[in-house]
């Protein structure tokens, strides 16, 4: 349930809040019940008020029972019964339905106008007879004396059916093109049709002539009123024996004394858009009109507004249950709305607890937030000197901070700073200078990220709007500074150009020729910007500064400047690689290093122990051949170079010219390699761990003694 107040009118929209999908089990929805906050708040005034797609016309009978609804898609008819709160049945139809009518007190006499010209009538067992007009009907009414249905639409006659008779009878011939709507008067019995040319003509069903007609498209130009076209009659409603209120399609409501031709009142919606609904509550002397966005509740006397209901969605049709305040209305939603505003009237027999709910509402209400309070924090109250009144009735707490009267805040902060006038005099004051200021020379603001790229840009634009005024012909592009789509690169640091990236330093080789240049721009900018803030705050001008003057470059110095750059990159690539190299060959590491290196001699003969070394985990083995391997494959030519990388498995390709540029070659190995690789190097992990250290063996043979097994010294 959703509570709202217009013009201090409580409004109770009673079907607002969340609704179960119908693909749902019950088992599911019961759980949901039982979850959810908002769903077992919610109130469900009567059980599956809604339609599959579209509600277009919403009906209550005259015993006040039952409340039918006619919808889409498929076309079909639903009614629900009040008494016991839920759907009574369900009928679908052949075609849409255009306008319907309750003939009895309660549901067992019902007649269809479809949008297909068939007039279809139900009885309290379903489907009774079907019969179809000569034109596309728009609206009809039944005059109960005679028992005759009056039908009108695209056509310039209101054709009349007897129901007592079965057959149609001679048809009332109009001036309209076409008619849109009609009524009957309750007391009298007047038939009224309103037509597309903005007239109403009325006929009396006793002699079938007109006895009337009154021109409305004249009579709703107000003053203030916009008409784009011819207002035609969209709505019709009679009250009582001399009243009776005209909708138009431009928005307007007019209210006519039957014995005048001047309406007593026009009322404008504001909207322009076709008034739907027309409805009189006789108890208050208001008037009920809708349009497709909004419901007015006005008095029928003056005009003046007493509420109004804004629905989230678009109204095709509002009804008024009778002697309450209640009214429902068909949407373009699949859930049909019901109000309920307890100014208007009690609550209908059926939903009395709606009384006692809204009185324990009002005796509790909520803290509500209007335009006249001010939001403060804790901080603003500390400043303030408001500390202590925390938890008082002068503060309400809400999120971080508190609501407080804006009167009480205008005084408070008048008290606490007065010296407020003066700065906000120095302000005013601030602001004319700078407005004076704007047909001088700007200082330039530049951003906080990629500040030389700016500058750049901005000089570019300056060269580009000083070609296009030499020339006086083309225009120029827009600038990426003023573009919202290159606003991040400018304010986001991750985008920042970093210039020390060997792609800035091969393409971008005037760089470092410009940037002193650019450099002393920047502070020439800065200080300009730091004088003329200095001479804002004492009212003064700034004093212009003129622009050093910088020699021109060569045109050809940026050949030399690539030279360089690629001299660099070399030196650093060779630095990196042989830095590089040390760090790998410091990671294998020499066991017994100093019993390895040594040479023994042995009864006047020299002989070499062998050396062990120990790979780290992880560790790529070098050969210590690496760099005589090298300098032979430096020798040999390019197609013997070619074939070794192909035969070890790899063939790599660079080019740093335009930006260091890779391209590597993998070749994958089948599945049976795979397996005979990991075979291997389990076997070879194996005997790592059955391998036994032989350095303490020693020989006095001289090389090749002592090397059987079992022939060792011990």
């Amino acid at each position: 349930m959703q509570i709202s107040s217009v013009n201090d009118v409580k409004i109770y929209n009673l079907s607002h809040g969340k609704s179960l999908p119908e693909w749902l089990s019950d088992r599911k929805k019961r759980q949901l019940q039982k979850k959810d906050v908002d769903i077992q708040r919610r109130i469900e005034l009567i059980q599956d008020f809604e339609m599959p797609t579209v509600c277009t016309s919403i009906k209550v009978s005259r015993d006040g029972q039952f409340i039918l609804a006619a919808g889409t898609y498929k076309p079909r008819i639903r009614c629900y019964d009040t008494y016991q709160l839920s759907l009574k049945f369900e009928r679908c139809l052949d075609s849409d339905v255009v306008a319907f009518d309750i003939l009895s007190d309660d549901y067992s006499k019902l007649v269809f106008l479809h949008s297909d010209r068939y007039v279809e009538f139900h009885s309290q067992h379903g489907h009774y007879y079907k019969t179809r007009i000569p034109k596309f009907g728009r609206d009809f009414s039944y005059h109960y004396p005679s028992c005759d249905l009056f039908f009108v639409g695209t056509s310039s006659e209101v054709f009349r059916l007897n129901l007592e008779q079965g057959r149609f009878l001679n048809s009332l011939q109009t001036d309209a093109v076409e008619n849109n709507v009609c009524d009957i008067n309750p007391v009298h019995h007047l038939f009224a049709t309103g037509t597309s040319e903005g007239r109403v003509e009325c006929w009396d069903p006793r002699v079938r002539s007109r006895v009337g007609m009154l021109d409305c498209a004249l009579s709703s130009l107000t003053e203030g009123t916009e008409v784009q076209g011819l207002p035609s009659i969209s709505a019709l409603k009679f009250n009582g024996s001399l009243t009776m209120a005209v909708g138009t399609s431009t928005g307007q409501v007019l209210l006519y004394d039957l014995r005048s031709n001047q309406p007593l009142l026009v009322k404008d919606h504001f909207y322009n858009l076709p008034v739907k609904s027309l409805n009189f509550h006789d108890q208050l002397d208001l008037v009920v009109s809708a349009d497709a966005k909004i419901i007015k509740i006005w008095n029928k006397d003056n005009g003046k507004i007493f509420s109004s209901i804004q629905p989230q969605t678009n109204i095709n049709d509002v009804c008024i249950y009778p002697n309450s305040g209640m009214l429902f209305t068909a949407n373009e939603d699949p859930k049909m709305s019901t109000f309920y505003i307890p100014a208007l009237g009690p609550a209908p027999r059926w939903c009395s607890f709606l009384d006692n709910l809204t009185e324990e509402l009002e005796e509790s209400p909520e803290s509500t937030v209007y335009d006249d309070y001010k939001f403060v924090t804790r901080k603003d109250l500390e400043n303030l000197g408001l500390s202590h009144l925390v938890g008082s009735t002068m503060l309400r707490a809400y999120m971080h901070g508190y609501f407080m009267d804006i009167r009480l805040y205008h005084k408070v902060k008048s008290m606490a700073n007065p010296f407020a006038y003066e700065e906000y005099r120095k302000d005013k004051i601030r602001q004319k200078i700078e407005e004076s200021r704007t047909q001088r020379v700007q200082v330039k603001k530049l951003p906080k990220v990629n500040k030389e790229l700016a500058l750049k840009l901005m000089e570019e634009g300056d060269d580009e709007l000083e070609m296009v005024a030499r020339k006086k012909k083309g225009k120029a592009l827009p600038s990426i500074l003023g573009d919202d789509r290159f606003k991040v690169m400018f304010e986001n640091p991750d985008f920042q150009v970093d210039e020390q990236s060997e792609d800035f330093r091969l393409l971008n080789p005037i760089v470092s020729k410009v940037e002193q240049k650019r450099k002393k721009k920047l502070r020439l900018l800065a200080k300009q910007a730091a004088e003329s803030q200095k001479a804002a705050e004492d009212e003064e001008e700034p004093e212009g500064r003129a622009s050093s003057d910088e020699s021109s470059d060569d045109d050809k110095s940026w050949v030399e400047e690539v030279r360089e750059q690629r001299r660099l990159l070399r030196q650093e690539d060779r630095d990196r690689r042989r830095q590089e190299r040390k760090e790998a060959d410091r990671g294998t590491v020499l066991l017994d290093g100093e019993r390895n290196r040594k040479e023994k001699t042995t009864n006047g003969m020299k002989t070499s122990q062998p050396q062990f070394y120990q790979i780290k985990a992880g560790e790529e083995f070098r050969s210590f051949n690496d760099i005589a391997r090298k300098q032979k494959l430096q020798k040999a030519s390019l197609e013997d170079r070619l074939k070794l990388e192909e035969n070890s498995g790899t063939n790599n390709m660079a080019d740093t010219a335009v930006g260091s540029k890779q391209l590597t070659f993998t070749l994958k190995k089948s599945e049976q390699q795979r397996t005979q690789q990991q075979a291997e190097w389990a076997h070879h992990e194996e005997r790592k761990k059955l391998r036994r250290s032989a350095g303490h063996l020693s020989s006095s043979r001289g090389r090749g003694w002592g090397r059987g097994r079992g022939r060792g010294r011990y």
